[in-house]
């Protein structure tokens, strides 16, 4: 009877590993911040925890910062965040965003630079994302939209370095005029 017992226990509490290991597996992703393009709130060699069932309940908002596949090359992934929505206008001076005509307060931005007079209009089923590091990112200013398909999560906090541990922030103040 307590050899039975001992091995049922033990095959319990392998399978339960396992189902944990598989949700978690599918549920976050670790995601190494590359380069300077999130400056100064992501910087290079930080790790950032990344909600991948996030969008499975709701889209993606403006401010959110997301993973997804690089759009010109899926193999690799980028982290930005999000300026615009499907349906959204985003219109761009040397200084200044606005989203369908409401200028962006940007706290977040290591400092503005942009290209002079650039308008787009968010496709269905894309996002407009930028990088917090104006002058050094790689974004939608220059090669379009990202699809919904290319979406890996929301990075939702850092927790590489320890010392640096933190959560995300959105900024939802400063898309809250944006209708």
């Amino acid at each position: 009877m307590k050899r039975s017992h001992l091995a049922r226990e033990i095959v319990e509490t392998i399978a339960l590993t396992v189902i944990i290991f598989v949700v978690i597996h599918f549920a976050v992703q670790s995601y190494r911040v590359q380069g300077i393009s999130m400056q100064p709130g992501l910087q290079d060699g930080e790790y950032v925890l990344v909600n991948k069932i996030a969008y499975l309940f709701h889209q993606p908002e403006r401010g959110d910062i997301i993973v997804f596949h690089y759009p010109v090359d899926t193999t690799k992934d980028f982290i930005k965040r999000v300026i615009g929505v499907p349906g959204d206008t985003i219109t761009v001076n040397s200084n200044t965003v606005w989203v369908d005509g409401v200028k962006l307060n940007e706290p977040y931005v290591s400092a503005e630079a942009n290209f002079e007079g650039m308008t787009w209009k968010v496709p269905p089923g894309n996002y407009f994302v930028m990088g917090d590091n104006r002058p050094d990112s790689d974004d939608s200013r220059t090669w379009g939209f990202v699809p919904q398909s290319d979406l890996v999560g929301k990075a939702v906090l850092v927790y590489w370095p320890f010392n640096v541990f933190k959560l995300l922030n959105t900024y939802p103040t400063v898309f809250a005029n944006v209708k």
